[in-house]
């Protein structure tokens, strides 16, 4: 097993009051071409949530739940807004942290999932004199932790619907898109972020028992137009949905991001209802006690092999 003597959580970060929504949102899409009318709608459907983002407080949450779990120190750092990486690795320095484990809050391969967080991490050591070691854990869309909560919450929200529909449900898993181009070198080999996401649905599904019929889609994407990103987009699935029922799973997350609590219980929802669409949607794992006792057991398997230079190349950006 690695020797660590702390545990980072690195997460995306989130806004805590209306004041935040546009500054974090402006440093999410630094560089990324995209539109303003694209930021001000987003930051409307943060208004819409009190100016919040539910995924701090997860943070919190999960830390609570870990910290009796391990028998390190956990500190939590984000890549987006407060705590910043950089003054949480700054603080770890002080407190004579010299070699951590980094729990990234994403369990999928590809740049904006794994090599950004990387790369931030990177950047911030940089900048923190004394700053501590930082090994990243390994990816876990399959381990059985992450799957066991998952099949727990798809089973619950079956529960949910009408018990005529349960049995004929058609599950559907959502995942954040991407730029195709970056879905293309996700991974070693490429195209690892569809396949992982591809093979953590169908663990879920096996994990129901049964046969069910599944489909994987894609949520919130954010860049211009032009760009092509993976489709098709949850709302232009659910209307060629053949089945009573259907049962939201976004397998993509860890926490309800405001992409979860928005593109799916607002505008998925309101799609569903104006089909005549019974829906439910799967909770994410957030404290799940499978998934909180996942992180310690990563933290005990043997030290990750490192991610190579190549993996997960930065994707082209648009400045303006």
């Amino acid at each position: 097993m690695g020797t660590y003597d702390a545990l980072l959580v690195v997460s995306f970060g989130g806004p805590e009051k209306p004041g935040d929504v546009m500054p974090f949102l402006e440093n999410v899409v630094r560089g990324r071409g995209v539109p303003r009318e694209r930021l001000l709608e987003v930051e409307a459907h943060y208004h819409r949530f009190g100016g919040r983002s539910p995924i701090n407080q997860q943070c919190r949450d999960l830390i609570a739940a870990v910290e009796p779990t391990v028998d390190v120190p956990v500190y939590w750092g984000n890549r987006n807004w407060h705590p910043y990486l950089e003054d949480t690795l700054r603080r770890m320095a002080a407190d004579g942290v010299r070699r951590a484990a980094a729990f990234v809050t994403s369990a999928y391969s590809s740049y904006s999932a794994c090599r950004q967080y990387l790369d931030d991490i990177a950047l911030a050591r940089a900048a923190v004199e004394g700053a501590p070691e930082v090994v990243k854990l390994r990816h876990y869309f399959d381990h059985p932790g992450f799957v066991a909560a998952m099949v727990d919450h798809t089973r619950q929200a079956l529960d949910r619907l009408p018990a005529e529909h349960r049995d004929a449900a058609r599950l559907v898993f959502t995942a954040h898109s991407v730029p195709v181009s970056m879905a293309r070198t996700a991974g070693p080999g490429g195209g690892q972020y569809e396949a992982q996401l591809r093979q953590a649905a169908a663990a879920v599904v096996a994990g129901l028992g049964g046969d069910r019929e599944w489909d994987l889609v894609w949520q919130s994407r954010s860049g211009p137009a032009h760009v092509p990103w993976l489709e098709p987009d949850v709302c232009d699935h659910l209307p060629k949905i053949d089945a009573p029922a259907v049962v939201l799973v976004p397998i993509g997350f860890v926490s309800d991001h405001m992409e979860v609590v928005y593109d799916l219980d607002v505008e998925a929802a309101q799609t569903a209802e104006a089909l005549g669409l019974p829906l439910a949607r799967a909770a994410t794992v957030g404290t799940h006690p499978r998934f909180v006792a996942m992180v310690g057991e990563l933290l005990a398997e043997p030290e990750p092999v490192p991610c190579a230079a190549t993996c997960c190349p930065a994707p082209p950006r648009r400045h303006g």
